[in-house]
């Protein structure tokens, strides 16, 4: 069995796809349930109907494309990733999981190849935070890591609720259906570009994944005194921005403090109140990302943080308040997985070296209910959620490749 990966046909479905965007590619603007993203739901439940899979959708709009096994009562192999994006971003992102996804399957169709266990292909809802604030909506309800209740009561920035935009996307039934039952499936693969620039510098073609980095998000909300800029003598003062300026560096301090390269704190937002050159900030709103490979250490992290909190609270005069907004736990790649990915590079010949994923991804949530592994393949620079986001299709064509070996011997 030596499945051949169409990489013309592929490379033209990315481009393909990336038309499905408002504004027009080069920059992809996908955001979940707007109309460039049910067009190209669509259009992939069409690609996967004329390659012959089973398509069904679940009431959250995670889609499943399945090529049944000569056993279906065997907990399937499945594949995926998912195909919104963040505003102004790029095309790789995700759909090179998922038409990457459809391509080994094909592929190993036009072998002849015959699975034991089902192979399903599976597009994730809202993996980004860009509509409801937080990422991997689909895949958490799939691995009950998110409560219906919850996530019923999820807004977007218009202050429609997710239950009312689903609707409107014509996705209905109880948010509690979406959950997947235990031993669904028996291994879960996902194919990513690294989003970073590891594998470029060393030459090599696939990343084998062994954990997955999971962030804690905060809000923090701080109050001080406005005033007069002109009026108001600087000993009197309780400002809003410089105790949040110096959170933002304790941070900073935190997640160098503890000397591991895995460890990385970001203040991603700061909004300010009133926002006037001659006003005293009274109010400022931070958001943080604070994550790690490791769960101890990041929530050192975020306890240093919260310690520096107190310490300039009371220094500056400030009320301080703390939301965790979610705070996820690391995943490892299970070896069962791990193990098959490698011998794939090794049939099809590709180098690879084993490395952790510092972004997070779908595969995070699928780990707590399977075995789950995931494929990186490199990406010019490093960069993402850009318009410049580039992987090459000889890269591409690689990644498949070994996806297709791996599901074929988890599914054989």
């Amino acid at each position: 069995m030596r499945p051949v990966i169409d990489g013309s046909r592929l490379s033209d479905q990315l481009e393909a796809l990336a038309e499905f965007s408002d504004p027009a590619s080069p920059r992809i603007t996908r955001i979940v349930f707007t109309p460039p993203d049910l067009k190209a739901r669509q259009w992939l439940k069409q690609l996967c109907g004329n390659a012959g899979l089973v398509v069904r959708e679940d009431p959250v709009g995670n889609t499943f494309a399945r090529w049944p096994g000569a056993d279906e009562l065997a907990p399937a192999v499945a594949t995926g990733s998912h195909i919104d994006a963040i505003p102004n971003s790029g095309r790789y992102d995700g759909t090179v999981g998922v038409l990457g996804g459809l391509e080994a399957i094909r592929a190993l169709k036009e072998s002849d190849f015959r699975p034991k266990r089902a192979i399903e292909l599976v597009l994730f809802t809202s993996e980004e935070p860009t509509r409801f604030g937080l990422g991997c909506l689909g895949s958490r309800l799939l691995a009950g890591a998110l409560s219906p209740g919850d996530a019923a009561r999820m807004q977007d920035n218009a202050g429609t609720s997710l239950d009312a935009v689903r609707a409107a996307a014509g996705f209905e039934g109880e948010l509690r259906n979406v959950r997947l039952p235990g031993g669904h499936y028996h291994a879960f693969i996902e194919l990513h570009i690294e989003q970073g620039a590891l594998l470029e510098k060393q030459g090599i073609a696939i990343g084998v994944v062994t954990s997955i980095a999971a962030p804690a998000s905060l809000r923090l909300t701080l109050r001080g005194e406005g005033g007069h800029a002109g009026t108001v003598l600087m000993n009197d003062r309780h400002d809003a921005l410089l105790g949040a300026s110096e959170i933002a560096l304790a941070a900073e301090k935190a997640a160098l403090s503890t000397g591991a390269a895995d460890s990385v704190a970001t203040t991603g937002v700061c909004e300010v109140f009133p926002g006037a050159i001659n006003g005293i900030p009274s109010a400022v709103r931070l958001e943080l990302d604070i994550r790690d490979t490791d769960l101890n250490r990041r929530d050192r992290m975020i306890g240093s943080i919260g310690a520096s909190c107190g310490e300039v609270a009371r220094r500056r005069g400030l009320e301080i308040r703390t939301e965790v907004l979610n705070a996820d736990a690391p995943a490892h790649c299970d070896p069962i997985v791990m193990d098959a990915i490698v011998r794939a590079c090794q049939t099809s010949e590709r180098t690879f070296t084993h490395l952790v994923s510092r972004a997070y991804h779908d595969a995070l949530f699928l780990s707590r209910i399977a075995p789950a592994g995931m494929i990186f393949i490199p990406c010019r620079g490093g960069v993402s959620h850009l318009p410049e986001e580039y992987a090459s299709p000889t890269d591409i064509e690689a990644g498949v490749t070994v996806l297709a070996h791996a599901l074929a011997e988890l599914a054989g």
